[in-house]
């Protein structure tokens, strides 16, 4: 609990290997004990880091998302049901400084990269679409960076089937078997709301 609240307010370096941890709360073994402390270890001797917030006032509400298709079936573990289950990892920022990130294992099996990336990106536009709400409020009474004409947001994603899923009007034969959940953000899209880009992994913040 102390190093989950940690990765989620101050050490998003760490967020990836706390994750972990609570995995295995049920049946601990010592090489679980041993991966807590080495994470002990890597904060006590990165006590002076942390975040340095240096606002860009060009950039306005900016996301980045990736994902881990079926990243833990490399572990071995292939009798574990959650080794098929992939990773979403996204970050929200404003003007160039993060305001909340997340890493955690996504609730159904993706088939393939594309379904993946999608599946994080809208758990990603979950949690944005409501900033894009509160900004939009906020802009009202302070004065804050608001890109004309209306209120945008850019998201980053690193992979280009699945920016072509969330800009298509309508579903294929390949996209039909995901949740209607899943294209939520759409009409955001759609309108300009929300503008997806392509970024290179290397330059994936996620």
């Amino acid at each position: 609990g102390m190093l989950w609240y940690l990765q989620g307010s101050t050490r998003p370096d760490i967020s990836m290997a706390v994750h972990q941890c609570p995995r295995f709360n049920a049946y601990p073994m010592l090489c679980h004990e041993k991966a807590v402390k080495q994470i002990a270890r890597y904060l006590l001797n990165s006590r002076d880091k942390g975040i340095h917030y240096k606002p860009d006032p060009t950039k306005g509400l900016e996301v980045y998302v990736d994902a881990d298709f079926a990243g833990g079936w490399s572990s071995g573990d292939y009798e574990n049901p959650e080794c098929v289950l992939s990773q979403t990892g996204y970050v929200i920022m404003y003007a160039g400084c993060p305001i909340t990130w997340c890493s955690k294992l996504q609730t159904e099996i993706a088939l393939s990269t594309t379904e993946a990336e999608y599946i994080a990106l809208s758990q990603a536009m979950r949690e944005t679409i409501p900033f894009l709400n509160l900004m939009q409020e906020i802009g009202e009474v302070f004065e804050i960076f608001n890109p004309k004409p209306k209120f945008h947001c850019k998201v980053f994603e690193d992979n280009v089937s699945c920016i072509k899923v969330a800009e298509s009007p309508k579903f294929t034969h390949r996209t039909k078997h995901i949740s209607i959940k899943y294209h939520h953000f759409r009409k955001h899209v759609s309108d300009g709301t929300i503008t997806i880009y392509h970024v290179d992994t290397k330059n994936q913040v996620a």
